[in-house]
């Protein structure tokens, strides 16, 4: 938990910081410029073309489908080759104890 309030208030001080190569860049004209007038997002939706699927684009996404079955296929498969999970299952032969 203080870790937590420890980093969120460092976090914040870094908020507070100037950056002076930040304030040079701006010019005079910048500074007394406006806000950019806003559009209606209807306006900006008329604007904007569908997304259209073409043959190419379906043949590509059958493709990159085909890869990622076979990638998951191939790695599907046992991750530990059939002599060492015989070995594994024999154990470990302890030496035997002096007594």
């Amino acid at each position: 938990m203080r870790a937590s309030l420890a980093f969120v208030l460092i976090l914040s001080l870094t908020a507070c910081a100037e950056f002076p190569e930040l304030d040079a860049a701006l010019t005079s004209e910048m500074k007394a410029a406006g806000y950019p007038a806003l559009a209606p997002t209807s306006e900006l939706e008329a604007l904007q073309t569908p997304p259209q699927a073409t043959a190419t684009t379906a043949a590509s996404v059958n493709a990159r489908v085909a890869a990622l079955r076979a990638r998951a296929a191939r790695l599907s498969g046992s991750v530990v080759s059939g002599s060492d999970r015989a070995r594994m299952r024999a154990g470990v032969s302890l030496p035997a104890q002096e007594g």
